[in-house]
């Protein structure tokens, strides 16, 4: 298999349906995630034989921000990297949340609704305990490193994980 190299600023095509494609972009690596990429998903969708101005794409409104393994997605040909742009947008307001009640054990009933949640930004390595999740906090994104199936459902709008618990 072909290695695949990815950089900061390197734009993503993914396809979401027969028809239509959305893209997004490698923006930061997070040390707090194990050193994972940070992505930036667009909410735009385009049709699949569409390839939009790369700062069209940029500059349109972020649906979310994710971890994941942008490498790993375009190996298994879940995207494909179409090009890089250095407008990378600001990163410093971006937040995640993370709640050591995602999980279960066999038997137990998962925790739908967390008041135990800690949120921090961007290789920033302090996890802050916020407990129940109010004003800006929650805003922030759900910070597991994603799989490349988990990126596409985001992208579709969907859920995922779709048992993680909620703040509300």
């Amino acid at each position: 298999m072909k290695r695949v190299i990815t950089k900061i600023g390197d734009i993503f095509s993914a396809k979401v349906d027969d028809h239509t494609k959305k893209f997004f972009q490698l923006i930061a690596f997070d040390l707090t995630q194990l050193n994972s990429d940070v992505v930036r998903a667009f909410k735009s969708s385009y049709p699949i034989d569409e390839n939009p101005n790369f700062s069209v794409i940029v500059n349109d409104d972020v649906q979310f921000y994710a971890h994941c393994a942008a490498s790993v997605g375009v190996k298994l040909g879940y995207w494909e990297k179409v090009g890089n742009c250095q407008d990378l947008g600001e990163i410093e307001h971006i937040r995640f949340r993370t709640t050591p009640d995602y999980g279960t054990m066999p038997g137990q009933e998962p925790v739908l609704v967390s008041s135990n949640w800690y949120v921090w930004h961007i290789n920033d390595l302090d996890f802050t305990h916020v407990g129940r999740l109010e004003g800006k906090n929650r805003d922030a994104h759900i910070g597991l490193v994603m799989s490349p199936v988990g990126i596409i459902e985001l992208l579709k709008g969907r859920r995922f994980p779709p048992r993680y618990p909620t703040f509300e």
